[in-house]
């Protein structure tokens, strides 16, 4: 994803740079040679310790018929019915695994949340709103057989990372996909792009959405209006890929709508500092955890 600022576009080139600063906020690193930020991510479930009380549900559940469109299911030990998370993880709309991101579902099945984690149809194979679509499919999937695993059907949030905070704030925000009658209560979203105009030519954004005539309908903002779903949105103030007026912005538009926005800013935290921190070491960095869960105990 590139960096979003409101007056230029800005290369990709320095928002993917591996820094160990960056992706983990001066503490030990691995050795990441050769790999990019979200790379480095990949291999977080294999060398970090996971959230106790806490199981996976389901494997390789199929939503569609394109490969690329299956999930994964995590879940409290404890009985259900539980408060539902469907989660949606970054790589500028042309990466990630969800298999990936097991850290990030276990810490919010730790707090009580029965989670979904999908996989998207990819740049560059596929462009907008094909991502958007299928996360869709992903929310309606869970809305119908959520409760074969724990979870609430009645209460459903949505919540991603960088590029797939986009994805949850366009399903949340913008009626197009999930209708008047949304299963969506609430959304979070983790240094997300929700508010980034113009798109740097051929950069990631542009790959993803340029073949549209009209941009604005790429922009969570565009549809902030009255009667959403609580939105919280978490950034990091060190972060040089998605910059936080993004956050800043979205939340002022909600707000004047007369809907309800929250945000956190954390200082010294970057782009993929963020989603490390729901992780069990680095969850003292910032309590990303903890204000999600909070907020999300609150409003779903």
């Amino acid at each position: 994803m590139p960096n979003l600022p409101l007056s230029r576009p800005i290369s990709m080139r320095s928002g993917f740079r591996v820094s160990r600063r960056a992706v983990f906020l001066g503490a030990a690193a691995l050795p990441l040679a050769g790999c990019t930020r979200f790379e480095a991510l990949n291999g977080l479930n294999a060398v970090t310790p996971g959230d106790g009380d806490t199981r996976q549900t389901g494997r390789d559940i199929f939503f569609g018929g394109d490969p690329r469109q299956a999930l994964d299911v995590y879940a409290p030990e404890a009985a259900g019915p539980h408060p539902v998370v469907v989660f949606f993880y970054g790589g500028s709309w042309a990466s990630g695994r969800r298999q990936d991101y097991g850290f990030a579902a276990r810490a919010l099945a730790s707090r009580g949340y029965v989670v979904v984690v999908p996989d998207y149809r990819l740049v560059p194979a596929h462009a907008f709103p094909d991502f958007v679509e299928d996360g869709a499919a992903a929310v309606r999937w869970a809305a119908a057989n959520i409760g074969q695993h724990g979870g609430d059907p009645a209460r459903i949030a949505v919540m991603g990372h960088s590029a797939g905070g986009h994805i949850a704030l366009m399903l949340a925000l913008d009626r197009r996909w999930l209708g008047d009658a949304s299963p969506i209560k609430a959304a979070v979203g983790l240094a997300g792009p929700y508010d980034f105009l113009p798109f740097e030519p051929n950069g990631a954004a542009d790959r993803a959405f340029g073949h549209l005539r009209d941009l604005k309908t790429t922009q969570p903002i565009s549809f902030a209006g009255p009667g959403r779903p609580p939105v919280l949105l978490l950034q990091g103030l060190d972060d040089d890929t998605v910059l936080p007026h993004n956050a800043r912005n979205l939340a002022a538009a909600l707000q004047a709508a007369g809907s309800v926005a929250e945000t956190r800013f954390y200082d010294g935290l970057g782009h993929v500092g963020i989603v490390l921190a729901l992780s069990k070491p680095f969850r003292g960095r910032a309590p990303v955890l903890a204000d999600a869960a909070a907020f999300l105990a609150a409003r779903v």
